[in-house]
Formats: C-alpha cells, structure tokens, sequence
C-alpha cells in the first residue's frame, strides 16, 4: 500500500512535510527472481483455497522489483520528504539465515537507499512486514524460541549493510496482526491456528526479538551510525458503548490492554505484560481447566532486556471502537474470550468504501495520541501507518479522501497544540508528531 504523509511538528502548522510507505509483499512482485528466497506470504497466497480474496497473490503486485525508478518518479513529483518501506527478509537472505547472502538483493536495497538520499529523501527502512521466509517457518516461526537469535543475525547483517546511510529503523511491522491472525486465527500468513496459545506465544517471542535486536544496535552500532529504532504497533482508539456504565468502561481498559498495551507496556514501561491481561488470562485459564495461565512469562532479566526498547513510538491507527462488557462463556479459549470485550461499530461513523470495518473516526487519533502522550511517558511519536481505502474505481473527483485528509490533520493539530500548551506550562521542549497516510 502506498500512503501519503505528513510531518507535523507542535508547534507550527507550517512545518507539513509529505511522506509515504510500502511494504515489501505488497508491492515488489518478483517473488522468485533474482534468487529470492519463498516466504510465507507466496506460501500461502499459493495454496489457494479463498483465503486470500480471488484468490490473488503478490508475485506481481505493483513490480516495483523492476520499477523502481517509476516509483522514484512518482515519489520527487509528489514532493515527498520520507519514504518509508520493507525489505523482504527472504530477497536478501533466501533461507533466512546468513549462510547465503543474495547479492542482487543488497544491489536493489542499496539503490533504493541511494536514489532517496541523492533526492533529498530521508529512508524509514522496516526490517520485518509480515514476510517471513518459508524455511523459518517449516523451523517453527515466531512461535518458536530459535527465531530470536535468527532476527537478529538478519537485523545485524542489515545494519551493517545499509545502516550507514537508514538512521530510522523499525524492527517489526504490527505484532499483533502476526500474534492474533496469523498464529490464532490462521486467517493470514502463516495460516497457523492455535487458540488461546498460538498468539501469545507468537507475542512473547517477537517482543524478546525485538529488544534483543535494539540491544544489538545500541551497542554495536548506535555510536557509528547514530540511528534510531523502534516497532510500529497499530491500535483501534476505544470507548465504552455506556461511559456511565462500570463494566463498558472496564471493557473498555481491556481492550486497550490486549491491543496496545500488549506490546507498549513491556516495551516503554515496565518490561511485563499489563496487570489486567495477565489477570484476565490467569482467570481465564483457570476456569477452563489449565494448571497455569496461558500467557508466557518473561524472566526478571527478560523483563530488565525488553524494558525500554524503543527510541520513539511508532503507531498506526486506522479507526475506532465503541466496547461493551461481554462475558466469556465459552470453554474454547481464544484471545478474544479472555478479553471481554465487545468492539461495536457506530453506524453514525461514516465508512470508507474500500474497507467495511474502517470507520472513518479522525478524532480517535487525537485521543489516541494524547493517552499514548500520558501513558507513554511523552514520547515521540511517529505515525507509521493511517489511511482511507476506496473500492475501484475511484472517483477522480475524490472530496471523500481530502475531507478525511483535512479533519485528520486538524485533530492532529488539536492534539499537538495541546501537548505544546501543557509542555510550556511544565517548561518542557516541544515533541513531534509525524503522520504517515494511507
């Protein structure tokens, strides 16, 4: 998918700079060429069955394999200042091991990199978006301890590859949508369903990969190359369906806690898993008959290693839910039942054509940005991924897009004005928010 983007510091509107971001899968193609190594998402789009829609595949996609420059072209006229995007882990590295490195893999990267450099262009490179290669999949994927060490030998070796030039790195591209849909519901790659296991376990490893992977940088290559890294989470902004009522509003806290907080709370604040999820897992797994809880746990120096892995907060936000209180009766556990939580849809919302869960909320980012400001610590804050889909063809008099567009950026200006005018009153230095679109 390719966005649009704006830079927006607190205190100037001003400031506006376009950005945009792909990922690898989905735009590429060449999904054998050049020595390009299977991974799990041509695996799965492969085996056909309508578990993709028409049952496509990328192995085309936009060819941006062959067409870079074409998108080089586009990315000058549109003026954009950032671009970010993925590598594919299995094009550089087939089997995703360093055992063999693909040379023409590098060559392509490295001009990527080149060319937006040479162009005043500034690189966010990704380092995983979903596309694992297949041959650490049939070794037991992020469910399995051994992916750590893999991640980051990959991270190293892409650091050293390209990291004198990429001084923003995200390490992983939505955990959460990998833990939930692809190791529990097994409705994207890698296809894997274990309910109430496969996501947390899938969770648990991704987030160690990713700390062991910040420790990695900031001790062999922060001081040389003077990055920064982080891991974009996305997360729905959520409110109780009854704000009066105590168990919407509990409902509510929730969800927060198995979506964000999932991941943030290790990460920037504690090193551990948020409270209320390990009691509700804890809980949960009692009642259906498990000796211990579900949810893996990290070892005091686990928690002492994930702790603080982050030198910003990448988000992507799309929409936002209304949440009532739903009581877990069934004996099969899933993630979803240990939550509690129903998301509901506000029919005033409008929606976006090209998507029937994307309600169309802009105010949610600004209340999402000022609870990750509060809860976070004030972060920086990158908005790695937001958007507005429209089903083809689209309308060449697109007033749909431009309005979400527009109120996007005034929520986001409220939202910044507010931070600047508490950070002033605290005599604390302005912080950024960047906003990538889709």
């Amino acid at each position: 998918m390719v966005g649009m983007g704006f830079y927006l510091p607190f205190w100037s509107i001003a400031g506006i700079v376009f950005n945009s971001c792909t990922a690898a899968y989905q735009v590429e193609g060449g999904w054998n060429a050049d020595g390009k190594g299977p991974n799990v998402w041509d695996t799965f789009t492969h085996q056909g069955g309508d578990r993709v829609f028409k049952n496509q595949t990328g192995d085309v996609a936009c060819g941006s394999y062959t067409l870079w420059e074409e998108d080089l072209k586009c990315i000058k006229q549109l003026g954009l200042t950032h671009y970010r995007f993925s590598l594919s882990w299995s094009r550089l590295l087939p089997d995703g091991t360093t055992g063999f490195i693909n040379q023409k893999g590098v060559d392509y990267y490295d001009k990527i990199i080149d060319d937006l450099l040479e162009n005043g262009i500034v690189p966010m490179v990704t380092l995983y978006h979903f596309d694992l290669p297949q041959h650490l999949e049939d070794q037991g994927g992020w469910s399995s301890d051994a992916i750590t060490e893999a991640f980051d030998n990959y991270a190293q070796f892409c650091f050293r590859t390209f990291g004198d030039r990429v001084k923003l790195w995200v390490t992983m591209n939505e955990p959460y949508v990998v833990a939930k849909d692809g190791y529990e519901k097994g409705i994207v790659a890698p296809g894997i369903k274990e309910p109430g296991t496969g996501a947390y376990q899938t969770a648990h490893n991704m987030i160690k990969a990713h700390a062991k992977v910040w420790h990695s940088y900031d001790l062999l290559f922060r001081r040389k190359q003077n990055g920064l890294l982080s891991i974009a989470l996305n997360s729905d902004w959520a409110e109780p369906l009854d704000p009066t009522f105590l168990a919407d509003q509990e409902a509510t806290k929730r969800y927060m806690a198995f979506c964000l907080n999932w991941f943030a709370e290790p990460i920037f604040i504690s090193g551990d898993y948020p409270a209320i999820m390990k009691s509700q897992i804890s809980e949960m797994s009692t009642k259906q008959g498990y000796l211990s809880s579900r949810l893996p746990e990290f070892t005091e120096e686990e928690k002492l290693m994930i702790k603080g892995t982050a030198d910003f907060f990448a988000l992507n936000y799309y929409t936002t839910r209304k949440v009532k209180h739903q009581e877990n009766t069934h004996s099969e556990p899933s993630v979803s039942g240990d939550r509690e939580a129903e998301q509901i849809m506000d029919h005033s919302w409008p929606c976006a054509s090209g998507s029937s869960w994307l309600a169309v909320v802009p105010w949610g980012l600004r209340k999402l940005l000022n609870y990750i400001k509060d809860t976070y610590n004030n972060p920086i804050i990158y908005i790695t991924e937001n958007g507005f889909s429209q089903s083809d063809p689209a309308s060449l008099d697109d007033t749909q897009r431009w309005q979400y567009f527009r109120l996007t950026l005034q929520e986001i200006l409220k939202a910044s004005r507010a931070a600047m005018s508490k950070q002033l009153m605290m005599l604390k230095r302005c912080k950024l928010f960047i906003l990538t679109m889709e």
